[in-house]
């Protein structure tokens, strides 16, 4: 327990909702926030960078 509450001080409020989710067994959704979190980074940076085209040939 003890790794928790280090890890809750440290990371904020990312720390509380990953202490959330390993108390409460819902630590199977986490890899899911994930590639949704890059997603909308990706959609991000593709909208107002010169990366954009290379990235929409990616899709």
């Amino acid at each position: 327990m003890a790794f928790l509450k280090g890890l809750t001080n440290r990371l904020g409020i990312v720390g509380e909702l990953l202490s959330f989710f390993i108390t409460n067994k819902w630590w199977w959704i986490t890899p899911m926030l994930i590639i949704l979190l890059l997603f909308g980074l990706l959609i991000v940076f593709a909208q107002s960078s010169a990366v954009a085209p290379f990235i929409y040939t990616l899709f």
